[in-house]
């Protein structure tokens, strides 16, 4: 079941639906609001109503101890978050095997990937990134007038390790996002030991972050998250966050596990307490609630096994997804097939150029998806 307002004040024990109004839960999807922030100065509400399968979204929300922990935590919604944030560094260290001092928290993973840009990336030691993946690192240098590299995907939507290799050279950063977003591929931990023995070697001065926020999600056996090299080389970092699996989109809670080295130097570009107590508080709640995870990954499986079944069916290619998201090839431009989409009340996600025949649909409850190919049944 999708989490709605009713849903949200019962679990919470709240009582009175006036607490939470509509627009919390009636607005455009996250992404495209992040794709315009710093290029139109106004931007027009969505419907409510919408199924939203345009921004890679947790559509079950947290999970019953994650309520039962912001529940117990309003009686702090006064008090300054130092207690709880140790408490979440705790239980992520406990969770990953490392250190306290290898964990930094944000406010979501977009503070620790606009932590690295900062920190990290001049006017001399440029950006590294793909073309397309999560954009927000891009977004953040060229907003702070440092240069960016861009470079394309392969022809199997995959980040072309060799091609960013041969720009890493003098880089003072490397966006590396595995399971990229939003493409959906995936590489394997061989692959990225390769990649990052190469940076490493060719370019000893350049740091590789790299963004697991689809980590819950991947299958493919030969997977492994980086934490571990992370911990261990002090030009790798690991960023994390509470927004997919977790269902906390809307909570703003993510990490980064990091040397002890690089925590030193990335701690000075962290905002203050920048997430606050309900959100600390669920997110510790959360972690290691291995019943929930299981359950998510499960339902995401179910639901995104129908959704590609029905595409092939109607004869569109569908790529390799390790992530709650699939990309359709409609061999055609997906924008007015997008905006017959949200005529019909399906929100799916925004153009990703040079993709732009490729359509990403973000998976949603069984029940929406049902709904949802019946639109996509019409408008295709």
């Amino acid at each position: 079941m999708p989490v709605s307002r009713r849903y949200f004040v019962s679990a919470l024990g709240l009582g009175g639906a006036g607490l939470l109004s509509p627009p919390l839960f009636g607005g455009r999807g996250h992404e495209a609001r992040l794709a315009e922030w710093f290029t139109t100065p106004q931007r027009t509400p969505q419907k409510s109503g919408l199924i939203r399968l345009d921004s890679n979204e947790n559509p079950n929300g947290p999970g019953a101890k994650a309520f039962e922990a912001i529940r117990a935590m309003f009686g702090e919604a006064n008090r300054y978050p130092d207690a709880p944030e140790d408490a979440l560094i705790a239980a992520i260290a406990k969770e990953h095997g490392v250190a306290e001092e290898n964990v930094i928290l944000g406010c979501g993973s977009s503070e620790i990937l606009r932590m690295c840009v900062e920190a990290l990336v001049s006017t001399a030691q440029h950006l590294v990134t793909a073309s397309p993946t999560f954009e927000l690192p891009e977004t953040f240098a060229r907003t702070m007038g440092r240069p960016v590299v861009s470079v394309p995907v392969d022809a199997k939507l995959r980040l072309d390790l060799d091609a960013m290799g041969n720009k890493a050279g003098g880089a003072g950063l490397v966006f590396f996002c595995n399971p990229n977003n939003p493409t959906a591929t995936v590489y394997g931990d061989a692959e990225v030991r390769e990649f990052v023995t190469r940076v490493r070697r060719d370019s000893p001065a350049t740091y590789i972050l790299i963004d697991e926020a689809y980590h819950e999600y991947v299958d493919d056996a030969t997977y492994k998250s980086a934490v571990p090299m992370a911990v261990a080389d002090p030009y790798v970092i690991v960023s994390r966050t509470f927004s997919k699996v977790f269902g906390m989109a809307g909570l703003r809670a993510g990490y980064a596990i990091v040397h002890r080295d690089t925590a030193r130097k990335l701690r000075g570009w962290r905002l203050g307490s920048g997430v606050n107590v309900l959100a600390l508080a669920a997110a510790t709640a959360s972690i290691s609630d291995r019943e929930h995870i299981a359950l998510e990954q499960r339902r995401n499986r179910e639901a995104k096994a129908f959704t590609r079944a029905f595409f092939e069916k109607a004869g569109y290619d569908v790529g390799v997804s390790e992530t709650n998201f699939l990309m359709i090839d409609l061999r055609r431009d997906m924008r007015p097939v997008r905006e017959a989409c949200r005529r019909e009340g399906v929100a799916v996600g925004r153009p990703f150029p040079p993709l732009t025949n490729w359509l990403r649909v973000s998976i949603g409850t069984m029940d929406e998806m049902q709904r949802a190919t019946e639109v996509f049944r019409k408008v295709l």
